[in-house]
């Protein structure tokens, strides 16, 4: 009885497109003119939809009532159940077909046309179909297309980052060859000099043994005698040693000509290398650039300091943020600058006006309870410095407060003194510094006398308790005598080699003391793991440290932006060979953060360019702190001074 069969009542009815959609429906059996019902709720299930009727699955139906449905003798009253619809389809219809399905479960499915429908229903309940069956297809056609996207991102973005390490590498790659070309030429011109000494000598024994001949040779011709044999023995030899040295000249004249062959050959090489090496510079500062603009927090402004170390991931410090500043100006980006400028002008938690010493990059909360007067100092100084650059002197009264903060610390101190910060009882150098530097710019900007005052006394506590003639250039502190690197660069920096001169200290001793006392060159393991030297300046002296040398890469590009200041400093003064001596040791010193350059080492960094803090991670800097975590972590301190280094921006003079 239940085999496969069809039941056909009549002609197919049904003329438009079905939907494939299941809804759940219940219905009941009445009686031909309605006024009967044969039974209670049966529940089904729609299998397709049109426009003039449904396909119904019922499962288990009696075989009484799948009589009656086959015989034609009832009509059915149906409710169709919409999701997210509160009220059902209410519908009469006919039995147009039926047909039985057999299995496990008895599966009767009927095909049913409307008799009465409210219109609007029967649209909504199509419109729905046809969204549940487009829903399905939307999905994935969605999902293939941004699986797309993404894997065309995904492969781009290696592309790029892939691209951004070949140009580090590349550029560490030159400045080796290029070191070795120079190497090479030194070389040659120390043996052509060589040669040229010993032909000029053999020149000089030829011209004597020649005018030794000439004397004999008249005195024989002289006595109208035969010359006797030890006269003729004389002439001889000196013929012979006479031709000898031409010998002996002539084959050191072909080694020098093939010297000044390869020494011209080694110019064009160097040249080569050098241009390619000033590109690449440009190229990798750029990126270098791109590393601090991907990674600006769209919500805080703020650039993460140190990418790298898990310890302090996320942390923005203020110093850094600082420096971002005047990066951001360099580069006329000044939008970026007011991001960072209107977290902290708006957002920033301070304490009595001061700022904390760093704060979450995400959110902007605190990351250190801590506040120093340097880094509210350099905050005021990047102000200042993009007040100079824009006009925009929106920010400055941050600057003024933190400069009467700074002040009124000093008027409470009976030596003038700046301690390192409100709850602080040591005394710094650099704070000083930093203070003279950022009263002497707003005495520019503001015209206002105060200011200037206030840098005088700073400059009278320097040279009472910094600027020592007697034993060391620069002490770090109020009775510190320990040698900071920094101070050295900044004494230079803030003050001026002009001012250092007038107030009895020499800039060329100052800088001339760091290089013999911290100047170290150190294997630095690059992120691929070659070896290469890196010739910088430690923290402090390697003397007074255990763990060895350490290059620095934010103080070694203080020293080279020293050194452009005084290159032209003596260039102003027409002293053109000592300006070259700076020149030099600046771009020297330049190449060799240049090796320095790792791509960076997340994925939001793409591979830009950025260096690390030092060339060792995690030792000791000997001030107190330790260089951070993870070997290749890049820092914005060292990143953005390296910047400055390049186009010899002073950030701690207002031009």
């Amino acid at each position: 009885m239940f085999g496969r069969r069809k039941y056909n009542l009549g002609t197919e009815r049904r003329k438009y497109i079905r939907l494939d959609s299941v809804f759940p429906v219940q219905f009941r059996l009445e009686t031909l003119d309605g006024k009967q019902v044969l039974s209670p709720w049966i529940q089904g299930f729609t299998n397709n939809i049109g426009h003039g009727g449904i396909c119904l699955t019922v499962n288990d139906l009696s075989p009484e009532l799948i009589g009656l449905v086959q015989a034609g003798k009832v009509k059915l009253a149906i409710e169709i159940n919409m999701p997210l619809k509160g009220r059902p389809v209410r519908a009469s219809v006919s039995l147009a077909w039926t047909r039985e399905e057999g299995g496990l479960s008895k599966r009767l499915l009927l095909g049913l046309d409307y008799e009465n429908i409210n219109p609007a229903q029967n649209a909504m309940l199509i419109r729905y179909a046809w969204a549940k069956k487009l829903f399905l297809p939307f999905v994935v056609m969605s999902v293939l297309i941004l699986s797309l996207f993404v894997g065309v991102d995904a492969y781009l973005n290696m592309q790029l980052v892939h691209k951004n390490k070949m140009l580090v590498e590349e550029l560490v790659g030159v400045l080796q060859e290029s070191k070795g070309a120079k190497l090479r030429l030194e070389q040659i011109t120390l043996e052509k000099d060589s040669l040229q000494g010993k032909i000029e000598s053999l020149i000089s024994q030829i011209e004597a043994a020649s005018e030794k001949k000439s004397e004999e040779v008249p005195a024989v011709m002289a006595a109208r005698v035969k010359p006797a044999p030890a006269a003729a023995d004389k002439t001889r030899a000196l013929n012979e040693m006479i031709m000898r040295l031409v010998q002996e000249r002539d084959l050191l004249q072909a080694k020098l000509d093939e010297l000044k062959a390869n020494e011209k050959m080694a110019q064009e090489e160097a040249l080569r290398l050098e241009n390619r090496k000033t590109v690449l510079e440009k190229a990798n500062l750029d990126k270098m650039y791109q590393w601090f603009k991907i990674r600006q927090n769209p919500r805080t402004g703020l650039v993460m300091s140190f990418e790298g170390d898990k310890d302090i991931a996320s942390w923005a410090f203020l110093y850094d943020q600082a420096l971002l500043i005047q990066v951001y100006d360099k580069f006329l980006d000044f939008d970026r600058a007011r991001r960072i400028l209107d977290f902290l002008a708006k957002r920033a938690k301070r304490e009595d006006g001061w700022f904390l010493n760093a704060y979450y990059v995400n959110d902007g909360s605190p990351a250190e309870f801590v506040l120093h007067c340097g880094p509210n100092i350099w905050l005021g100084l990047s102000i200042v410095q993009y007040t100079q650059a824009t006009g925009d002197r929106k920010y400055l009264p941050i600057a003024e407060e933190i400069a009467r903060n700074i002040i009124n610390l000093q008027n409470s101190d009976s030596d003038n003194g700046i301690r390192g910060g409100p709850q602080m009882p040591w005394y710094s150098t650099e704070h000083h510094l930093d203070a003279y530097a950022l009263y002497k710019m707003l005495a520019k900007v503001t015209g206002m006398n105060q200011y200037e005052q206030a840098a005088d006394k700073t400059l009278g506590w320097l040279l009472r308790h910094t600027y020592d003639k007697q034993e060391l250039p620069v002490k770090r502190g109020k009775g510190d005598s320990t040698i900071a690197t920094d101070t050295y660069a900044w004494s230079v920096a803030a003050i001026g080699p002009e001012k250092l001169k007038a107030i009895g200290m020499d800039p060329d001793k100052i800088l001339e003391f760091v290089e013999e006392n911290c100047l170290v060159e150190v294997n630095f393991v690059r992120p691929g793991g070659q070896v290469v030297k890196v010739k910088g300046f430690d923290f402090a002296p390697q003397r007074h440290v255990s763990r060895g040398g350490v290059v620095s890469s934010e103080w070694t590009a203080q020293m080279v932006v020293s050194f452009k200041i005084m290159a032209d400093y003596y260039l102003k003064k027409g002293q053109m060979d000592k300006a070259v001596v700076y020149l030099n040791k600046a771009d020297n010193y330049l190449a060799q953060l240049g090796k320095m350059i790792i791509s960076s080492p997340s994925p939001s960094g793409q591979g830009e360019g950025c260096l690390p803090y030092a060339t060792q991670d995690y030792v000791d800097t000997g001030h107190g702190w330790m260089t951070p975590k993870g070997k290749h972590t890049g820092s914005v301190s060292g990143t953005a001074y390296t910047i400055f280094a390049y186009y010899g921006i002073n950030p701690l003079e207002l031009k």
